[in-house]
């Protein structure tokens, strides 16, 4: 996000002479800390507290980027939406969200689950797997979306055979029965929709004992993370994923770090001590010496200086783009071939979503609005309304592809351990 906003704040075409401020907090996925930000925000930072008719707000934020899981969202939204204050999040797909009785200023950059949930039917459709379990996360996320893919598997005809449910944080005991339920069962296939963080805490537990070999589909939280290659039962895994991306000029930003500049930052130290193991501080830790400036980002390998596969990141980055053209649509008017912004203009935060047209706005965040970052244009139709894509995108942990459920076989992926390849070869097997 920061690097979005210099690349804002340093743009001539858009909020030329205006530069953004920010405050960035970190939710620890937490909702009682998500909720304390969001009232911290909408108070804002004025020192003085205003009586009467003359309070002011010049310290109220005027948008927020997040929250990055929906039931953070949610709280956020019943807060700042009572203060007009619009809110774009990057990651939280609940279908509830979209409704705009209930969050008239929440928006986000990545679709509703309602989409992933129709696609991931049809794909287990597709392949002719009638008898599946069904998985999910029992949050906000995890329940709404299996409860829209279930309505999307009764209409394709598939039958299941269990529902099962939990948190991360509940006792081992209901992880236990949840792990029983799917090696005992008859289903070969697993429809799993289940946040990150709660599907490494099911496949601890199923580690300890391997089931049978199921045939995993995945929700877009898991399904792309690196980190579940290291459980050989979960290999083959597909399912729906957001379009990885590249946003030139990003790599060469994160690199621009010095130990200097490093330790000004707690979380930069944590970050630069462990990946050269070594210490900024003056007395270092055990097994680590002091950092003499030879460190070198450049020849560090992981996850930090790998940017050519970015998609969350993607989606913050277009959420920080469309709050700034919101902005630049309040202040900024076309005068003799000349963008010129309003600077003294006092902007309220409800002004920010209401557009020209009745309202309505097209926004196109492709490569020549977003300084060429986008993969491929985003579009948000309505009021600011969730954004919409024609296909899905098969995923599993080695990448993904386009896939459109409309044509016949179109542009199927086949590295998902040949699937399709061993219905077509012996079509009374289920799944393996």
């Amino acid at each position: 996000m920061i690097f979005a906003i210099e690349e804002i704040n340093n743009s001539t075409e858009l909020l030329p002479g205006i530069k953004l401020g920010y405050e960035i907090h970190d939710s620890c996925a937490s909702v009682p800390v998500a909720v304390h930000v969001a009232f911290q925000l909408s108070n804002g930072q004025d020192p003085v507290f205003y009586k009467g008719s003359n309070c002011s707000q010049s310290g109220v934020v005027m948008a927020a980027v997040g929250e990055s899981g929906s039931t953070p969202s949610i709280s956020m939204s019943r807060i700042m939406g009572s203060f007009n204050i619009p809110q774009v999040s990057h990651y939280a797909t609940c279908a509830c969200l979209s409704d705009k009785q209930q969050y008239p200023k929440f928006f986000r950059t990545i679709p509703s689950d309602q989409f992933q949930a129709d696609a991931l039917a049809k794909l287990v459709k597709y392949f002719g797997w009638t008898w599946i379990g069904a998985v999910h996360s029992d949050s906000d996320y995890g329940n709404s979306g299996m409860a829209s893919f279930l309505d999307a598997a009764l209409r394709e005809g598939i039958c299941v055979e269990y529902i099962e449910s939990y948190f991360r944080t509940d006792p081992s005991s209901k992880i236990q029965r949840v792990a029983d339920a799917i090696r005992r069962s008859t289903a070969m296939v697993v429809v799993a929709f289940i946040a990150s963080g709660d599907m490494r805490v099911l496949l601890e537990e199923l580690a300890r004992d391997p089931p049978p070999p199921r045939q995993w589909i995945g929700s877009e939280s898991w399904v792309t993370d690196t980190f579940m290659v290291k459980y050989r039962f979960c290999a083959g895994a597909i399912g729906v994923a957001i379009p990885q991306s590249v946003i030139p000029g990003l790599r060469d930003f994160l690199l621009d770090l010095s130990p200097s500049g490093v330790a000004a930052s707690t979380l930069l130290t944590e970050f630069w001590e462990d990946a050269f193991n070594c210490s900024l501080r003056k007395s270092p830790g055990v097994n680590k010496g002091l950092c003499d400036g030879t460190e070198d980002l450049k020849r560090l390998e992981n996850p930090y200086t790998e940017t050519s596969q970015l998609r969350v990141t993607n989606m913050v980055y277009k959420a920080a783009y469309a709050i700034a053209h919101a902005f630049h649509n309040a202040l900024c008017k076309e005068i003799n071939g000349t963008t010129q912004c309003d600077k003294l203009i006092k902007l309220d935060a409800n002004q920010v979503t209401e557009w020209p047209v009745g309202g309505q706005v097209e926004l196109e965040l492709g490569p020549s609005s977003t300084g060429g970052g986008s993969s491929g244009p985003w579009t948000a139709g309505g009021t600011w309304g969730d954004p919409v894509r024609s296909s899905a995108r098969l995923g599993n942990t080695k990448g993904a592809s386009e896939w459109d459920p409309s044509r016949e076989g179109g542009d199927l992926t086949r590295d998902a351990l040949g699937t399709r390849e061993r219905l077509e070869q012996d079509p009374e097997r289920e799944a393996t």
